[in-house]
């Protein structure tokens, strides 16, 4: 029984790989009507030279065969020059028909490629912390840019190609039979026996251009982690170990792209030797039915044509179904993540945001541990209450539990069992959207843009004026290093803000989130590149920012959280303390043990 079920599926595998191709069909559906006249164009290319054989066939026999009364054929009782004139004529509209199917299937391609990009991005971005636990960023772009090449390279060229050859093989196997069926019979007969062969190699090019496609990610993958820590690299002088790693990976693609390659050349020396040995074979019986008169030179000559036509419509034939099965391989790996679910979704009828100036946040018996490490619980029980406008500090060792807190929060991740309520309502019951509109973050390691200063705080909120982002700036005390910049906001701060220091990121970061302006504040570790006289300066503006909102901090360093309504105190997923920085010195735990190390009481 499991024999049979192996080999129905096994029967249905050509069958599958071909219709992942399906999935392109609604990026290409908004275009039908160019797709339709690329159609047309297609049929009057290939009827046109379908014609040309007939053309020539009558032109032979007219103007050099022994039968020069002949006034029937496709060109009639057209003179010598007028057959010269009839055959450029077909030339000129087959060129027009064929430079005109081109642009619109190119275009095709190119729309479509793009639209499917945009559309892989777009879903990309949706998707929640957890999905990039397994996928990594250069994997994902790699099919962005690589995989969507191939498909816009079958889509806009390929498959018009292929369908040419398909119109120009049936009818030119229709005019190889009417022009004469016995040497019809015999080309028919060799052409069949590369059917075989195309078909076996045709999936085994399936197979290996999906294994190069991924040792390619495979390479783009570790060029893109190492590119984003080249001072580390640098710093612990790998970059010699660094370039053999990448060189490894690089030979093991290389080796797999020789692979498939040396596949697509046998299948093509394959075709290209039964071809040629078809047309010999068969060009020679038609010489003798020509020497015996059974044959005109001009059919022997149109049947000439035809089969090469039909020829070179079965290689191009061949080199297409390489082109689809590489592309479906890519297209399989696109719709893996266009298809990608996010772990975290809307509820079915979400909620609108309660109006409130101020939020509310209550932690009802939180339960959380991350898919990666389910056996180690992040968050254990949390039931915690913090007031509109209060400002609470979560302090503890690394790994307590204050990240975790903040990513639960954002809906980064879902707890495992539980509730957190915003005003009353329950978080998983408000749009993501909405959710994330209403907090601001400033995180430990601050992301710039590759942006100028203006644009890069303006993140916060797109449809901010100049002077709002100027006065965030301010506020932040970010104002006094930007103006010093050789073009003040409008200075590039270069990729990921490598022309900035630790301190100035940090404040870039705080503008930005002062200018969104949004009900939640959560902080974590804002302050912890900065100088000491910065951070009593940036400690001013997160005050005026923190004015009126709820606001969360996490902090290592307890001096900067001297001035908070309460701090609670985390170990392993739990609050265990909580209370004012007096009250939790008096109480002789895990707090007063870090403010004896830290602020030297």
């Amino acid at each position: 029984m499991r024999g049979n079920s192996q080999t129905s599926q096994n029967s249905l595998a050509p069958a599958r790989r071909l219709s992942v191709l399906k999935g392109l069909w609604p990026f290409l559906r908004p275009y039908r009507g160019r797709i339709a006249l690329a159609f047309v164009l297609l049929c009057l290319g290939s009827a046109t030279i379908l014609l040309v054989p007939l053309a020539f066939r009558d032109l032979i026999d007219f103007g050099f065969g022994a039968q020069r009364e002949m006034r029937g054929g496709l060109l009639g009782a057209l003179s010598l020059n007028g057959h010269f004139v009839a055959l450029f004529g077909l030339a000129s509209i087959w060129a027009m028909a064929v430079a005109a199917r081109f642009y619109t299937v190119a275009w095709i391609g190119e729309r479509a490629t793009a639209d499917l990009r945009s559309a892989v991005y777009a879903r990309v971005l949706s998707q929640s912390p957890q999905f990039f636990e397994t996928l990594q960023t250069g994997e994902v772009l790699s099919r962005l840019i690589g995989d969507t090449t191939l498909v816009q390279t079958v889509v806009g060229s390929s498959i018009s190609m292929g369908l040419r050859s398909l119109f120009q093989f049936i009818g030119g196997m229709a005019m190889l039979a009417a022009t004469s069926l016995y040497l019809f019979s015999l080309n028919l007969g060799l052409m069949a026996l590369l059917i075989l062969p195309i078909l076996a190699i045709g999936r085994r090019v399936k197979k290996l251009s999906r294994e190069s496609q991924d040792r390619i990610a495979d390479a783009s993958a570790l060029a893109g982690e190492i590119l984003n820590a080249i001072p580390t690299v640098q710093a612990y002088t790998q970059e010699r170990q660094e370039a053999e790693r990448f060189a490894q990976r690089t030979e093991t693609s290389f080796t797999t792209a020789i692979r498939r390659t040396r596949v697509r050349a046998a299948l093509t020396a394959l075709i290209i030797t039964a071809v040629m040995g078809t047309i010999i074979f068969v060009l020679w019986i038609g010489a003798r039915q020509v020497h015996e008169g059974s044959l005109t030179g001009g059919q022997l000559a149109s049947f000439v044509l035809y089969a090469a036509l039909v020829a070179g419509a079965v290689g191009t034939m061949s080199e297409v179904w390489g082109d689809v099965m590489r592309a479906a391989g890519a297209t399989e790996r696109l719709l893996d993540l266009l298809h990608a679910e996010s772990a975290i979704r809307d509820a079915p009828e979400p909620l609108s945001l309660a109006a409130s100036a101020q939020a509310e946040i209550r932690f009802e018996h939180v339960m959380f541990a991350y898919p990666a490490r389910p056996e180690i619980q992040a968050l254990d029980d949390i039931c915690l209450s913090i007031a509109p406008g209060e400002s609470v500090a979560l302090v503890g060792p690394s790994g307590a539990g204050k990240t975790s807190l903040f990513q639960a929060l954002l809906r980064y991740y879902e707890v495992s069992s539980g509730c957190i309520r915003i005003n009353g309502q329950d978080i998983r019951q408000l749009r993501l959207h909405d959710l994330r509109k209403d907090i601001a973050i400033v995180p430990q390691d601050p992301v710039i843009f590759s942006a100028n200063a203006l644009e890069n705080i303006r993140y916060g909120r797109p449809g901010a004026t100049d002077e709002e982002v100027m006065a965030a700036a301010k506020a932040a005390v970010a104002s006094e290093f930007i103006e010093r910049m050789p073009d003040a906001y409008q200075t590039f701060l270069g990729e990921r803000g490598t022309r900035l220091s630790g301190g100035q990121r940090q404040r870039i970061a705080i503008a930005r989130a002062i200018l969104k302006g949004a009900r939640l504040l959560l902080l974590d570790e804002a302050t912890s590149a900065l100088d000491a006289e910065s951070e009593i300066l940036v400690q001013k503006g997160l005050s005026a920012a923190m004015e009126g909102r709820t606001t969360l901090i996490i902090a290592h360093r307890l001096a900067t959280v001297q001035k908070v309504d309460r701090i609670l105190v985390m170990e392993r997923g739990r609050i265990v303390e909580t209370g004012t920085p007096e009250d939790l010195r008096n109480q002789g735990g895990l707090y007063a043990r870090l403010a004896a190390l830290q602020l030297d009481l």
